[in-house]
């Protein structure tokens, strides 16, 4: 039987402000006397989405801002009640929906632990036996006594943590908190995540704007949009469906705004007037294949003679995670561009990028200070797809680049086993 069963879960909110006293009161004279009522918006934060989860299964929730993952998770954690249909909790739930919920800034350290872990529903013994355990784990000795209002927003952030992540619970529902404290204390909290995943055997439900962390760790996830479940599979599958939705939003806003479709910085000298993605008979491209041979057309306009320039090319992913950058003076010395129009293009062959998003930046530097001329960021996307072959193996799914490598085998028949 699923530990977690939600059946055509409906959650429903009313747009606009509380009225006021004397509104309230004219409206219910208005009942009374048979007369209109003014009534607000119905806003669907949630609508008639059903699923299941089974003991120990880590499940991701994805989707844009106001998709309703967190109302979801809100409902499940018996915070708020379903407008309508029906849900089904089976075990002890800890929430880890607002860490830092339930401290109190006048009180210290030591106070606050035991008062969130009672809020979590934590014995006071249990707390006692765990307190040493999670003043390490928040890094917090020095200033365990002292009144958490004096502590830093991170040092509040990893004693939340450290508490909320020591509830022994049947489920645990996980909020948009792994991303806390410095870099140090996030390695800390993934590790952690990971422990109660893999060897305590937790159902764990994760809402993230990470999706490259919620890939690594949910075994399935969910994509919400606007309320309704849009998908429910297999996490890569899953995440690049969210991938491309929202490139499509990306280019759709950016092509209202402008002809180039991020962030760009000029100093007035050159201009990108046109980037293309061309094959070899000059045809446009917005989708490709790994391993496929294509080139990058840039139309550059110089207002005055540009002399060693140097153009660079780069990949990014759509959360700006940089992976390769191609130079001109790799194998171009550097050029001198007239005033004008300049058609300019990078060959490459056998594109190594495995299947997704991706999106293209550029910079050009002038003189022989390296000068910025030109940088942009998000110019042009490139969709690449699998490669057209009937058995694709996991390899060309998993990660950014596909390894030129070739295997060789030796066998020692002779050899003995002892």
């Amino acid at each position: 039987m699923p530990i977690i069963e939600v059946d055509h879960v409906t959650k429903e909110y009313r747009l606009g402000q509380l009225t006021s006293l004397k509104q309230s009161a004219l409206n219910a004279l208005n009942r009374l006397t048979g007369r209109p009522v003014e009534q607000r918006e119905p806003f669907k934060a949630l609508d008639d989405v059903t699923f299941s989860v089974e003991q120990g299964e880590v499940l991701g929730i994805i989707g844009h801002n106001g998709a309703g993952k967190s109302t979801l998770l809100k409902l499940l954690a018996n915070i708020s009640k379903p407008t309508d249909g029906r849900i089904a909790v089976r075990g002890k739930v800890a929430p880890l929906i607002e860490v830092g919920a339930g401290l109190v800034a006048d009180l210290t350290g030591r106070e606050n632990i035991y008062l969130n872990g009672a809020i979590l529903g934590i014995p006071k013994a249990e707390i006692r036996r765990k307190f040493d355990e999670i003043v390490a784990f928040a890094e917090l000795e020095q200033f365990i006594d002292t009144p958490i209002k004096r502590y830093s927003s991170g040092m509040q952030v990893r004693l939340g943590f450290a508490v909320a992540t020591s509830v022994e619970s049947d489920i645990l529902i996980v909020d948009e908190v792994l991303a806390v404290g410095d870099l140090a204390f996030q390695r800390k909290c993934f590790d952690r995540m990971e422990d109660l995943i893999k060897f305590q055997g937790n159902t764990i439900l994760v809402v993230s704007h990470n999706i490259r962390q919620i890939e690594r760790m949910c075994k399935r996830v969910l994509l919400l949009d606007h309320g309704h479940l849009i998908a429910d599979d297999d996490p890569k599958v899953v995440c690049d469906e969210f991938y491309a939705r929202s490139q499509s939003k990306i280019a759709e806003t950016s092509a209202s705004k402008s002809a180039h479709r991020g962030r760009v910085e000029s100093t007035g000298e050159i201009d990108l007037l046109e980037m293309s993605i061309e094959d070899a008979n000059g045809k446009k491209l917005d989708q490709v294949t790994t391993g496929s041979t294509f080139s990058i057309h840039l139309r550059l306009r110089c207002h005055e003679r540009a002399e060693n320039i140097t153009i660079g090319l780069g990949v990014h992913t759509t959360d700006f995670v940089y992976l390769t950058t191609h130079n001109s003076e790799i194998t171009q010395s550097r050029v001198d561009l007239s005033a004008g129009d300049h058609d300019i293009y990078l060959r490459i062959s056998h594109f190594p990028l495995l299947p997704g998003l991706y999106m293209w930046r550029m910079g050009i530097t002038c003189g022989d200070t390296y000068r910025t001329a030109f940088y942009g960021e998000n110019l042009l996307s490139i969709s690449v797809l699998k490669p057209h072959q009937r058995h694709v193996p996991a390899s060309m799914r998993d990660g950014f680049f596909a390894l030129d490598g070739v295997w060789e085998f030796e066998s020692h028949p002779e050899s003995s086993v002892t």
